[in-house]
Formats: C-alpha cells, sequence, structure tokens
C-alpha cells in the first residue's frame, strides 16, 4: 500500500454536509474526492476548473451611479408591468426545490 499523508482543511459546516450527501450518493468516501481533486491538480497542473465570479451576480445599489441606480429601477419596473413577478411563496418553493428540502 502507498504511504499517505494527513490533509487538515476548515470548511463551512453546511458545506462539508452538502458535499457529504451528494458523495455518499456516488458512492465515494470524502478523502477519496479530495485525493481525486489533488491528482487532477497534479495532472492539470493548476485547478482543474475554471475560478472566476459568476456573470449574474446581483447588483450592489451602493456601488451603481445615480444614472444605473434608475436604469436598474426601470428595468424592474418594465418586468413588473410585463407581468414577470414571483410571489414570495413561489420563491421559496423554487429554492427547497433546488436544495432538495
Amino acid at each position: 500500500m502507498a504511504r499517505t499523508a494527513n490533509v487538515f482543511v476548515r470548511v463551512e459546516p453546511d458545506i462539508k454536509e452538502q458535499a457529504e450527501q451528494i458523495l455518499d450518493c456516488l458512492g465515494i468516501p470524502m478523502s477519496n474526492a479530495v485525493s481525486m481533486f489533488l491528482r487532477q491538480v497534479v495532472l492539470q497542473k493548476g485547478i482543474p476548473f475554471d475560478v472566476k465570479l459568476p456573470t449574474d451576480i446581483p447588483v450592489a445599489a451602493g456601488s451603481l451611479t445615480k444614472e444605473q441606480l434608475y436604469a436598474e429601477l426601470d428595468k424592474g419596473m418594465a418586468d413588473v408591468k410585463a407581468g414577470r413577478v414571483y410571489t414570495a411563496d413561489q420563491v421559496e418553493a423554487e429554492i427547497r426545490k433546488e436544495l432538495g428540502t
């Protein structure tokens, strides 16, 4: 058997739990998943996936100019007038569906 080394990492408890649930469904222990990731780092000589900010991140109102803020508000009003709206219950149901709860 090959020699092994210990790796200690700190992660948010909910992220760890979610990852464990998925890995359990796949039949992969957490230690094997971490080992697979590290092997891919070595093989690809870098992170084995894109590391970048999402393009659809919400706009922070405090970072906008007055004109940009009004333009964003106009977009929202256009959505309301066009009927592109959701109730709080619909949004909550969608979030629950995505989280599998």
